[in-house]
């Protein structure tokens, strides 16, 4: 396999390639989940920027894709006993104790995945075969802060301004992020039956409407009978930061989900508000990267610095 990254290093920290940054870690698992990793088509992919609700999204698509197996409001349901995190496996993370790409084999179909992962960074057999994606974007400003947040209980010198420098230059880990959302706004509209396109904000203030959206999608709709019996409420409601981040195997214990490095598996939830950003970043930060999002993404339609239903 052809070099996917130069050994271009930025504070120690990101390699790029493929106009791509990535910590080195990563660089070695994407080469494998490239060189390795055999898709079906009935895969389902959720895809986000890191930071971006990842952790809400395993638990939406896990509860709604196996409600019939495990009921919702069930005192046994696996959400109630193990992170989200560990419920949807994610593709190139360098964890491979915890998820081998070998055991992925194993798992039966449909299968859901997650990956942070660009566009361009995905196997062919993913748009060969036709594999569903699930993309999430968020509000750049609030991703930032989220991103800084995680990375400052890791590393205690890492200062809200270097953060802003990094990610304001797009050198952050599989950055920048308005090419990673640019490329799958691009393939949901040209594969609208395989791509679905959501924005946090939209979902915190619509939930209920993008449950059912999500379900749609992922071609296990909610019966008639289903939303007069409130289903639809119970999936949010289960899969809700505030009840989420209230179940001890959530808010206790540590994990190596990053590579090496034990992480609490509380740091996974936070506060998973909108608009946060107000409380960490100057009115100037705020504004330059506004200004930097809106030239990048000018043309295209896409507009991930506010949501219209919050405008």
């Amino acid at each position: 396999m052809r070099a996917l990254f130069q050994r271009r290093k930025v504070s120690g920290c990101c390699i790029k390639g493929q106009g791509c940054w990535l910590r080195p870690p990563a660089v070695q698992s994407v080469k494998i989940v490239q060189e390795q990793f055999k898709a079906r088509p009935d895969d389902i992919l959720l895809i986000t920027y890191p930071k971006c609700g990842t952790t809400w999204l395993k638990a939406l698509a896990f509860t709604v894709t196996n409600r019939f197996r495990h009921a919702v409001t069930g005192d046994d349901h696996p959400l109630l006993t193990h992170h989200p995190q560990d419920l949807v496996p994610f593709l190139e993370m360098p964890y491979r104790q915890l998820h081998p790409l070998a055991d992925l084999e194993k798992l039966p179909s449909p299968r859901i995945l997650s990956t942070h992962m660009p566009v361009t960074l995905l196997p062919p057999c993913v748009a060969t075969l036709g594999c569903r994606v699930v993309y999430l974007c968020r509000s750049p400003k609030d991703v930032l802060v989220s991103l800084w947040h995680f990375l400052y209980k890791v590393n205690k010198n890492f200062s809200i301004d270097k953060a802003f420098e990094l990610f304001s230059k797009w050198e952050s880990s599989y950055g920048p992020i308005w090419e990673h959302n640019l490329g799958f706004w691009k393939e949901s509209i040209s594969n609208n039956d395989r791509v679905l396109f959501l924005k946090y904000d939209e979902m915190m203030a619509q939930p209920v409407e993008h449950v059912k959206m999500l379900a749609e999608f992922l071609r296990v709709p909610f019966t008639e009978e289903e939303v007069r019996c409130g289903v639809v409420e119970d999936v949010v409601h289960l899969c809700s930061f505030d009840k989420l981040k209230s179940i001890p195997i959530n808010s206790s214990g540590v994990s190596d989900r990053i590579g090496g490095v034990p992480v609490k598996n509380s740091s996974f939830f936070r506060t998973a508000k909108v608009g946060d950003r107000a409380n960490h970043l100057t009115v100037e930060m705020g504004e330059k990267l506004d200004d930097i999002v809106e030239e990048k993404l000018r043309g295209s339609d896409l507009n991930i610095l506010t949501s219209s239903l919050l405008s």
